[in-house]
């Protein structure tokens, strides 16, 4: 929006919200310090007027109307026509619909490709009101109720007779007969289908002290999906028991279970675990999609001289190929990914897991049970009697599961498995803490994988290039030379560029792609164990040691090969250092 300065000026001062003089002395310091700001931003900074005053300023003058849309109570059928990614991220919301009209708050009304969406998919004509920040702000906790408009006033009509049929002596076939009932059914499906749709990896259910919030984990960060009352928490709970095949009365211990849906053909499967709180017990379901399969090492983001080591490492017939990472960095999937090139039919695979995330044709698959004994210990003692090739370990978790891999390894099997360390060169010293004697670590390692996993760009971007500030930033944290001899040796850019000449992207927002990101990706560090690691090994050397020499043999960290994909304008910089930092 733009209004001239001198306007903004004299119908602040004319408004009376500051005076003259104050004004005056303002403008001054602006032209004196050079700084890039607006008189009206100034002011609100600094607390001499509200955003909402320099809203109501800023429409007089731009001929809109003022609507302080927070304080109203908009129908869901006008709120839910713009969906809530678009209103969120382009501060657009619906609240007043009269015939062939609609009119809109923003706080932008020259966002014309937020109003050219909204007409096209309401056939509306559409009147744009200008609105402040905290009105938005308001207006979009009443799109807490989103899920509410999916199913109708379900929830509305259903929520007392679910409260009545609840109470905290509720017997085992009462919480069994309630969680059959339609209503709960249709709750939780409906809770399911939604997450899946939304493409999200995880559904939180949250006891609070007087709501039950639904969150979902979309693209590797959590969101408010929508807030129940605290009365709809035992049954929902129960329904979720009745399908993963747990006990209903147990409230006092952890459970885990699993089950299975299938949605327009896709079967999805939903890994369970319910945990007491201080305010009921939390449910978090993992989604599991089991035609997730398929992918290839590059689609995964591997690529150049580590992705040669990788497929080195799968040709060997012995030896450990590791993943390393926390929890949700993808290392499960990448070690799918290495069994399915793995696959043929001259080769058996076995593989012992806690859970079987994803089930593969011709792989014999096992789940510990820990509760009843079966370790990924005594699991991996029965494996060896299998007559397999290849092993794959879910999770090496102690010494005797990392002693019993090894020893895998060194008599005639190939053996993939994942490790809670935060870098690949800091695989080798918790190997040795766990009680695996360096020579044998020698012998058998052939690559370790770390990752992390960053969201990609999705639709339309917008180029930039660093300042000489950003550059310096940058350089404090990586070792840009060595990225750029990368991304030359990979033709991502051209021989003569240099860093003030490539271009790096930042996402734009718009009503098809939301907030510019979608899926991910991973970023890496593949550490070959070379004869001069296997060395630094042996002499017992500190993780930093090993790491500058897989570095000076070619091996990018993971904020490195981060930046590799910036470039290329699969990321940001600063989704990088948003997920290494973590």
């Amino acid at each position: 929006m733009f209004i001239e300065e001198d306007k903004l000026k004299e119908f602040i001062v004319d408004s009376g919200l500051v005076s003259k003089d104050y004004l005056d002395d303002v403008v001054d310091e602006l032209r004196k310090s050079k700084r890039d700001v607006s008189i009206g931003d100034y002011l609100v900074a600094e607390g001499k007027i509200s955003e909402g005053d320099l809203k109501r300023v800023q429409a007089y003058l731009l001929g809109i109307p003022f609507i302080d849309v927070g304080s109203k109570k908009i129908p869901m059928d006008v709120l839910s026509t713009i969906p809530e990614p678009i209103a969120r991220n382009h501060n657009i919301v619906a609240y007043k619909k009269e015939g062939n009209q609609l009119e809109v708050a923003m706080l932008d009304t020259d966002d014309l490709s937020a109003i050219e969406f909204v007409k096209k998919k309401t056939g509306l004509k559409i009147l744009s009101r200008l609105t402040s920040s905290e009105s938005i702000k308001n207006a979009l906790l009443q799109y807490q109720k989103s899920l509410k408009a999916d199913f109708g006033d379900l929830i509305k009509k259903e929520t007392d007779s679910i409260s009545a049929s609840m109470s905290d002596d509720v017997s085992n076939a009462d919480l069994k007969k309630i969680a059959g009932d339609l209503p709960v059914v249709r709750v939780v499906d409906t809770l399911l289908k939604h997450a899946i749709l939304q493409g999200a990896s995880d559904i939180h259910i949250e006891p609070l002290e007087s709501d039950l919030v639904v969150r979902y984990r979309i693209d590797g960060i959590l969101r408010d999906a929508m807030t129940l009352p605290k009365s709809t928490a035992l049954s929902i709970t129960a329904r979720i028991k009745v399908l993963a095949d747990l006990k209903l009365d147990e409230k006092r211990l952890p459970q885990d279970g699993r089950f299975k849906i299938e949605l327009e053909g896709e079967k999805v499967s939903f890994r369970v675990s319910i945990l007491p709180t201080q305010y009921g017990e939390k449910t978090v379901m993992r989604i599991l999609r089991e035609g997730g399969g398929g992918y290839t090492l590059e689609s995964l983001g591997f690529h150049g001289t580590g992705l040669e080591k990788i497929y080195n490492a799968t040709k060997q017939t012995t030896g450990l190929i590791l993943t390393t990472g926390p929890t949700g960095s993808g290392k499960s999937t990448t070690l799918y990914t290495l069994m399915d090139l793995l696959n043929t039919p001259e080769v058996n695979i076995s593989t012992i897991e806690d859970p079987v995330e994803y089930q593969m044709k011709r792989v014999n698959q096992t789940q510990v049970k820990p509760d009843i004994g079966f370790t990924f210990a005594e699991g991996l003692r029965s494996l060896v009697r299998q007559d397999p090739d290849i092993i794959m370990v879910g999770e090496i978790r102690d010494g005797e599961t990392a002693s019993l891999a090894v020893n895998a390894a060194l008599t005639g099997h190939l053996v993939l498995s994942t490790l809670h360390t935060n870098s690949a060169a800091g695989a080798v010293p918790r190997l040795v803490d766990m009680g695996v004697q360096s020579f044998l670590l020698v012998s058998t390692l052939r690559v370790i994988i770390a990752q992390r996993l960053v969201r990609k760009l999705s639709g339309k971007t917008e180029k930039y290039k660093l300042t000489k500030a950003g550059l310096a930033s940058l350089k404090k944290m990586v070792d840009l030379d060595r990225v750029l001899k990368v991304l030359k040796d990979e033709n991502i850019v051209k021989q003569n560029d240099t860093w003030a000449t490539i271009d790096f992207y930042k996402p734009v927002s718009t009503p098809e792609n939301g907030t510019g990101y979608r899926g991910r990706i991973g970023i890496h560090e593949i550490l070959d164990v070379s004869n001069t690691i296997k060395d630094l090994v042996i002499s017992g050397a500190p993780d930093e040691k090993i790491e500058e020499q897989a570095k000076s043999e070619g091996m990018l960290t993971m904020i490195e090969d981060g930046i590799f994909k910036a470039v290329q304008g699969v990321t940001t910089i600063e989704e990088v250092l948003r997920v290494v930092s973590e």
